[in-house]
């Protein structure tokens, strides 16, 4: 990496403390707890009569789907936001490539992991956006509940993730 190069680790802290934060509430508290930072969703405690309602959202907010949390983590990863505009008029994403050192290229909008902490489905997440269309098969072959949407519109789920909600 050039001299100068800042590794952001906001994603995975940010989910690795709302696991924290959700395991401090249920040993001090009675009851159960939801704790959302930006997207990275922890839960624990006392699970609510029918589990937890979660919606996941698109990038303008409008949600796209509702499931029935049974005590897993959620956290969704976007190519949607934190964007920006370069000089030949490419749109590039906060997502980058390991493997290039680029912006992820993806067919991916964004894309929804359930897991039993948000730190690993933070992790699987992001990393789904990377692999592109790889991702829903590595997502079934680690047994990753997954909602991958796709640019053109389209849905992808692998086994395990939660049917739409009535």
């Amino acid at each position: 990496m050039p001299a100068g190069t800042l590794i952001d680790l906001g994603a995975t802290a940010k989910a690795a403390a709302a696991d924290r934060i959700a395991r401090m509430l249920a040993q001090r508290l009675p009851g159960g707890f939801v704790v959302n930072l930006g997207g990275d969703i922890a839960t624990s405690g006392q699970l609510p009569q029918g589990g937890w309602r979660i919606g996941v959202e698109a990038a303008d907010g409008h949600v796209l789907q509702v499931v029935t949390g049974s005590g897993q983590a959620f956290a969704t990863s976007s190519t949607q936001k934190r964007t920006w505009t370069t000089g030949a008029a490419t749109t590039r994403h906060h997502i980058v490539d390991p493997r290039t050192g680029t912006t992820a290229d993806t067919p991916w909008a964004q894309v929804t992991c359930a897991a039993a902490t948000a730190l690993e489905a933070n992790a699987a997440s992001t990393a789904a956006i990377i692999l592109g269309t790889h991702a829903p098969a590595w997502l079934a072959g680690h047994g990753i509940p997954a909602r991958l949407d796709g640019l053109d519109g389209s849905v992808t789920t692998t086994p395990g993730w939660p049917v739409e909600d009535a």
